[in-house]
């Protein structure tokens, strides 16, 4: 085994080591039940509201989630079962994983708040976008929309100086996110991302794409699946609104990405405008 080989097998060793001491929150048993129920030729939407409800926590956010302003439905749910029938099978199973998410995953701290305010705010604008633009179906964009960024807060629980790393990367306009995390931890948050949303159960081309989603490159590769490839597009389009809803019009990934998005979504920079300008009322009324 030649000296490059040896350097190569060291270093993969010691970056499985580091990996460990990532806390990867295990896939709760309450969604194994729900991911079982829906894998049913013919599941049944009275048995996933019953599964629901065994947790009152749970069931509680479900409720609030579904009377919000969000979905904007004429009638009020009054209980899960109620809600699951408005909602829908899917789209429950979605909120109810978000919402598992943010209880294996949150801290009581200010930044995680700012973590999941913006990760709903991706999520919402990714199904908008994946209803105007039909990339994929609107479901798939808002998971990958909540989970996009989950290994930011794991590496931030793992790595006392991991904010820091965060200004880097932000101000970063040539190189990758994912690269100036690797370079101070030797893993990055697309990567642990992708771990969790595997160990999860996620569809496999939202765990691909969030392991990709600062590989822009991969938007103009035709031998990477397409879902992929529109997932990372919209998370693109989607943050960037985000940005500018909060002011910012210079934000670092777009310049590096934005116009292989605008190429592969088959949009000019002008339609591009003119959805950003819609998120800003979508985001207004939510």
């Amino acid at each position: 085994m030649n000296k490059n080989i040896k350097a190569a097998a060291s270093l993969e060793l010691s970056m499985d080591a580091l990996v460990k001491t990532i806390r990867i929150p295990a896939r709760p048993s309450l969604l194994l039940d729900i991911q079982t129920e829906l894998a049913q030729a013919e599941p049944n939407p009275k048995k996933l509201a019953g599964v629901i409800a065994n947790d009152v926590a749970l069931s509680a956010s479900l409720l609030k989630l579904t009377n919000s302003s969000f979905f904007g439905l004429r009638l009020k749910a009054k209980s899960i079962e109620h809600a699951v029938n408005l909602l829908g099978l899917e789209q429950s199973a979605m909120l109810v994983m978000g919402i598992l998410a943010r209880q294996a995953v949150n801290a009581p701290n200010t930044a995680h708040e700012k973590f999941w305010d913006f990760s709903s705010k991706r999520a919402q604008a990714m199904t908008y976008l994946a209803r105007h633009i039909p990339i994929c179906s609107s479901d798939t964009a808002h998971t990958f929309g909540l989970f996009c960024d989950i290994g930011i807060p794991l590496l931030s629980e793992r790595f006392p100086d991991y904010p820091r790393t965060l200004r880097l990367a932000n101000a970063e306009f040539e190189r990758s996110f994912t690269e100036v995390e690797d370079q101070q931890h030797s893993t990055n948050h697309a990567a642990i991302g992708a771990l969790m949303a595997r160990t999860w159960g996620l569809p496999e081309e939202v765990a691909t794409a969030i392991l990709l989603h600062h590989a822009y490159i991969e938007m103009d590769d035709v031998a990477t699946d397409e879902t992929v490839r529109g997932l990372i597009a919209l998370a693109l389009m989607a943050e960037y609104a985000i940005q500018k809803y909060h002011g910012q019009e210079l934000f670092a990934e777009w310049e590096k990405g934005g116009e292989l998005a605008c190429q592969f979504l088959g949009i000019t920079a002008d339609d591009a405008a003119d959805r950003f300008d819609e998120l800003q009322e979508l985001f207004n009324h939510s």
